[in-house]
């Protein structure tokens, strides 16, 4: 386990995202999701992070109700804030929420709120969503239009929920690296939750984040892993950063995918191994769906990748040179 920054508060080195038992984009049944939450437990997993912006609230509910068959100190969860959930109005007026990327009733609208009261009342009702007196970690969540009521309201807030006890650990959570790198820099975080920016295909974060995160004792999650499916399974069709991929990065996945094979390994596990293998990272975040994939993520992420992948990637162009490769 470690410590996330300067908290206390402690992660695994792999950790479940929620936002899959929350419906995205197709349905899953609550059994489902339990048998999900369970398998991530029997496999080590002690560290859950969800939102309310997953499903409208389900990931948060079904999360929670997993998670009651578990000691409460024995585990770390995180939600997050900016997306306020308000009723959508009679019920046969609502659609479903598949523009959102979920498949769930669209009887409730998001509604962005970074102010110091839309922090408390959205947190106060993911806690009644997760049946939880607590949570240990809050982010930001996609502050990307929204900076400057993030940072002058937003990010205060969470410093003084901080303060008063009532949350353990404090940062933002988003698809970029830019702004990351300036929470990092410009506010005491303890946490960044950087989705899909260090990647075997995207390495942005590399370039500024995360040797300000080493600077300033800030701990890095990393989510997106798979960059939305594509390091998982690249095939025709298959989806990089939630639209389908273009014929280029697909040539590049299939590159890396037969590279990783030639040396004994899956892609999986060589996309997980990258993620975790820089210093400033604390937790992989994994978006499994079923207990199936939960085991098949934890056997991946325990195989050992050879250095002669790594070499053999930054030789064909496929990774750059001088990143950190391989725990």
């Amino acid at each position: 386990m470690t410590a996330l920054g300067r908290s206390t508060v402690q992660v695994g080195p792999l950790g479940l995202g929620a936002a899959g038992i929350g419906n995205l984009y197709t349905a899953m049944s609550d059994r489902q999701a339990y048998d999900t939450v369970s398998a991530a437990w029997l496999r080590g997993i002690r560290y859950f992070d969800t939102a309310p912006h997953y499903g409208l609230g389900l990931s948060e509910r079904r999360l929670g109700e997993a998670l009651r068959q578990f000691p409460r100190e024995e585990y770390t969860v995180s939600t997050k804030v900016g997306r306020r959930l308000e009723p959508a109005g009679p019920a046969h007026e609502h659609g479903d929420d598949l523009a959102d990327g979920f498949a769930v009733p669209a009887d409730h609208r998001r509604v962005w709120d970074f102010s110091a009261d839309g922090v408390r009342r959205t947190l106060e009702s993911s806690l009644e969503r997760l049946g939880l007196d607590r949570v240990d970690v809050v982010y930001l969540h996609d502050p990307d239009d929204h900076a400057e009521q993030a940072f002058r309201e937003g990010y205060p807030a969470l410093e003084r929920l901080r303060g008063e006890g009532v949350i353990g650990a404090i940062g933002a959570g988003m698809n970029q690296a830019g702004m990351l790198t300036r929470f990092v820099r410009e506010t005491d975080v303890d946490v960044v939750l950087c989705a899909g920016r260090h990647t075997l295909l995207d390495q942005r974060a590399s370039a500024e984040l995360l040797p300000a995160a080493v600077e300033r004792g800030v701990s890095v999650v990393v989510g997106g892993a798979f960059n939305s499916g594509l390091l998982a399974d690249p095939r025709p069709g298959a989806t990089y950063d939630y639209a389908r991929a273009d014929a280029g990065t697909l040539a590049r996945a299939l590159a890396m995918k037969e590279a990783a094979e030639r040396h004994g390994v899956t892609l999986r596990a060589a996309a997980l191994a990258y993620c975790a293998a820089h210093p400033a990272v604390a937790s992989v975040l994994v978006g499994a769906r079923s207990s199936a994939e939960v085991h098949d993520c934890a056997d991946q992420f325990a195989t050992p990748v050879p250095g002669a992948l790594w070499r053999e990637l930054r030789e064909t162009g496929l990774l750059p040179d001088g990143g950190v490769y391989g725990r």
